[in-house]
């Protein structure tokens, strides 16, 4: 705990069996209350290596994409009574040496989100990210600073962090099971008036690590400009779905398979 705060690390995980080990030994374990990975139907060994590690471990009997593998993570999360969620990719890409000072920055009122960002600090490039999701993810950030008024130094990182405030208010169960998940997500944060605070962050770009190939990519941007339109066109007070008041929260009573509960 920090400040009272239960902290719960979350870990979306699709064939991760070669990275999941390092990630998990790098968590600092004494600012961790769990950790919980939700198995989105892999076909290597990521399950029985979450099991070994003794961490809390949940599978889907199919594969319910990116944004769906979240639900169930943040299902879990509220669940087993977190007030404060971060979400770590199991793939090594982030470093988890990182989560205390996020868990802090929400722990203490601060902030109630947090995302570490790549571009702050150059890290991005120097840590093998290709150049045209550089570039990509420059120009989407410019345009969705534009469109919200933020200044976000990028909207696109997977290492972040959510008060359990947020999770339980923003209508979670709306948004997309795909990779636009994490874009829906951050526009429903910032247009429901809560506060995101960014810190740097190393990257690490090598084959083991997940990435979308370029026509998926090609596929998120075009949805990305998509979501700041409608984020847009609420706040000029049209009636958009995704930004409805009327939006369905996450369905905490949704059966959960757990493969491995850990010690808890």
């Amino acid at each position: 705990m920090i400040n009272n705060k239960k902290i719960i690390v979350i870990m979306p995980a699709y064939n991760a069996e070669k990275t999941l080990e390092k990630t998990y030994n790098e968590i600092y374990q004494n600012f961790v209350d769990e950790i919980i990975l939700v198995d989105d139907f892999s076909s290597d060994e990521t399950k029985n290596i979450a099991k070994r590690l003794n961490i809390t471990t949940i599978v889907h009997e199919n594969n319910k994409g990116y944004g769906g593998n979240q639900k169930s993570c943040y299902r879990a999360a509220l669940n087993a009574g977190a007030d404060i969620v971060i979400m770590l990719h199991p793939d090594y890409q982030y470093t988890p040496k990182l989560i205390p000072a996020i868990a802090s920055m929400m722990a203490f009122g601060e902030y109630d989100a947090v995302i570490a960002s790549r571009m702050l600090g150059n890290s991005a490039l120097k840590g093998g990210m290709p150049f045209y999701k550089f570039v990509a993810n420059r120009f989407l950030t410019e345009f969705e600073n534009c469109v919200t008024g933020e200044k976000l130094s990028e909207y696109h990182t997977g290492f972040r962090g959510f008060t359990r405030k947020i999770l339980e208010t923003l209508p979670l169960e709306d948004c997309s099971d795909d990779f636009i998940f994490d874009n829906q997500m951050l526009a429903l944060i910032l247009y429901n008036g809560f506060k995101i605070g960014e810190i740097s962050c190393p990257t690490k770009y090598f084959a083991e690590a997940s990435s979308i190939n370029f026509i998926r990519s090609c596929k998120y941007g075009l949805e990305v400009l998509l979501v700041s339109l409608k984020y847009r066109l609420a706040k000029l007070g049209f009636r958009v779905k995704l930004f409805s008041t009327q939006g369905r929260t996450l369905d905490l009573d949704k059966e959960l398979n757990y493969y491995n509960r850990g010690d808890v």
